[in-house]
């Protein structure tokens, strides 16, 4: 990635963390605190600074973590719980981790509130549907009209699927065009769309692949992996690019 830094420093890009429990070894049911590696060096490559937001309780101590941050990076992961969208677990809903969706909540709230540009990814575009008051399809088998194969098993960085742009998003702007071919890890999906938000992107059978915020604030939510593509495909680092580059206008501002 090359990009204008006009700025004195390069921004610091917080990813949100989550938790992996150990299963065997010396520590049993030992929580430590994780991103994958692919999110950072997708930020380091396009010249941001990355540092892993560990989840924590405290109001006062999460919003001084976004303060020290210039951008947000929504990971994926665990499926979000579906009672804060008012709805029962369906049988088909995976893992959930409850204080993270918690903690995304309010990582999610208070970048919002101080202005920071925010990308989503997988769980992170869902979460901030749910955050701003929208719903997700438990499983995509729930979704009339979905077909394709949205769970792939093929290598991380190899794209599945075809997506389509739509004219006029900002999602456009950053990847130039009106057809992309993503991967695909998730059996999830946007269902009711939260209120001022847009959907950018969408795969043939309907599936909601790519959301934003409308007016200038940069809140991009994608439902691939762009950070498994960046090493293999040039146009998934424009994503990184953009967030990178917004995070840069606001450091001085």
């Amino acid at each position: 990635c090359n990009i204008n830094m006009t700025t004195k420093r390069k921004p610091i890009i917080g990813i949100s963390g989550s938790l992996l429990v150990d299963s065997g070894g010396v520590f049993p049911g030992y929580q430590r605190a994780y991103v994958n590696n692919d999110y950072i060096q997708s930020v380091a490559m396009c010249k941001g600074v990355p540092y892993i937001v560990p989840i924590i309780e405290e109001d006062e101590l999460i919003k001084e973590q976004v303060a020290n941050i210039d951008g947000l990076i929504l990971s994926g992961g665990h499926d979000i719980n579906p009672l804060l969208w008012s709805e029962e677990p369906h049988y088909k809903l995976g893992e959930i981790l409850s204080e993270r969706d918690t903690y995304d909540f309010k990582l999610f709230e208070f970048a919002l509130e101080m202005k920071k540009p925010i990308l989503g990814i997988c769980r992170g575009e869902q979460l901030i549907n749910v955050a701003e008051g929208g719903s997700l399809y438990q499983d995509l088998s729930l979704m009339e009209g979905s077909y394709i194969k949205h769970n792939q098993q093929d290598v991380p960085s190899m794209p599945t699927h075809t997506v389509e742009i739509k004219e006029g998003t900002k999602l456009h702007g950053i990847l130039g065009e009106k057809t992309v071919l993503t991967n695909s890890f998730h059996h999830i999906g946007v269902n009711k769309l939260a209120k001022g938000y847009i959907v950018s992107a969408t795969s043939k059978d309907g599936v909601v692949e790519a959301i934003e915020k409308e007016g200038e604030d940069f809140v991009i939510g994608v439902q691939w992996h762009p950070e498994m593509m960046t090493k293999s495909y040039d146009k998934m680092q424009n994503i990184f690019k953009a967030l990178i580059e917004e995070a840069s206008k606001k450091i001085y501002r």
